[in-house]
């Protein structure tokens, strides 16, 4: 993986994050590059794992998946171990270390409430790294987040990607599993392979995976260090909303360019928001400015990310890595 990336490398990986199955022309066409160059730069981030491309299941259009975070307090000299630990599990999406070093906050899509007691009442008790931990579960994603792209792009590129266009959700199929399993492991396999690997013909894969994107069944993403993109200050907010201004207040907040994540939750705090900015004067400046000006939140508690162990279900090469 690289140390860093030029500035077109890494306005290459912003447009990937923000539609993770452009092809090199529509890459091209967007950044005003040729498309050759787009190959020349992009073909050895993805080779040597800076890029990774993947896809993130909605949970609510999976019976049974109960999606959940948990802050975890661990004892500091055992908590790289939990969290490489934790990042290996088939259920985890998102590892972080935070705050003081003693905390990992954990995002999980387990399977059925079994799995969720089985955690909570055997796994964790029996692992003596861990101290406590918060559960939370996960009411709603906000998903307009998802097309954050480190403000490498100008409006006019980003609004070139468009959004996708949303549609109802689509009956499942006996094909979406292994579908779905292919696309995991890699995100941007063709459409030939992808119809291999479900045995049917690659005009049909493609037209399943455009009705699970737009039905929003899955999220296709792409997978980077934040820090090669600029963004050197994460920071994950547990913030307390009044019910009434609930909605209102995660919608405005999943529209800011530093915002990456948005789920309304139970337990202490009401709303989960994951920040990226290129410093910490970014972060106190959203404090600040941002949740500031909106009237309906009363408490905020602030933890910084200090290392990423597994994002968008992929575990980092090195845990502990900063992000």
């Amino acid at each position: 993986m690289r140390r860093e990336l030029e500035e077109t490398d890494r306005r290459i990986a912003a447009v990937l994050m923000a539609s993770p199955r452009a092809s090199w022309r529509e890459v091209a066409r967007c950044l005003g590059l040729s498309e050759r160059t787009v190959v020349r730069r992009a073909a050895p981030l993805y080779a040597d794992g800076t890029l990774r491309a993947t896809i993130v299941r909605n949970p609510a259009h999976f019976p049974g998946v109960v999606p959940a975070t948990l802050r975890i307090r661990c004892r500091p000299n055992r908590i790289r171990q939990v969290a490489a630990a934790l990042a290996r599990r088939r259920d985890t999406i998102w590892v972080d270390i935070l705050g003081g070093g003693d905390e990992i906050s954990a995002v999980f899509f387990l399977a059925d409430p079994e799995s969720r007691n089985n955690l909570l009442l055997r796994d964790l008790p029996a692992t003596d790294a861990v101290d406590s931990w918060t559960a939370y579960t996960l009411l709603r994603v906000f998903h307009t987040t998802f097309r954050w792209n480190a403000g490498l792009l100008t409006p006019e590129e980003a609004a070139h990607l468009g959004p996708v266009p949303r549609t109802e959700r689509p009956a499942p199929l006996d094909i979406d599993d292994a579908l779905i399993a292919a696309l995991t492991e890699d995100g941007r396999i063709t459409y030939t392979d992808l119809a291999g690997h479900v045995g049917i013909s690659a005009l049909a894969a493609r037209r399943r995976l455009d009705a699970l994107v737009r039905g929003n069944v899955i999220r296709l993403a792409t997978e980077i260090d934040l820090a090669l993109l600029g963004a050197h200050a994460e920071a994950l907010l547990w913030i307390s909303v009044r019910p009434s201004a609930l909605e209102t207040t995660a919608e405005t907040l999943a529209d800011h360019p530093h915002v990456r994540f948005v789920a309304a939750t139970t337990g202490p705090a009401n709303l989960l928001v994951a920040l990226a900015t290129t410093d910490l004067a970014g972060i106190y400046t959203f404090l600040t400015t941002t949740l500031g000006a909106l009237s309906g939140i009363t408490a905020i508690d602030t933890t910084p990310i200090l290392a990423t162990a597994k994002r968008t279900g992929l575990a980092r090469r090195t845990t502990g890595t900063p992000a």
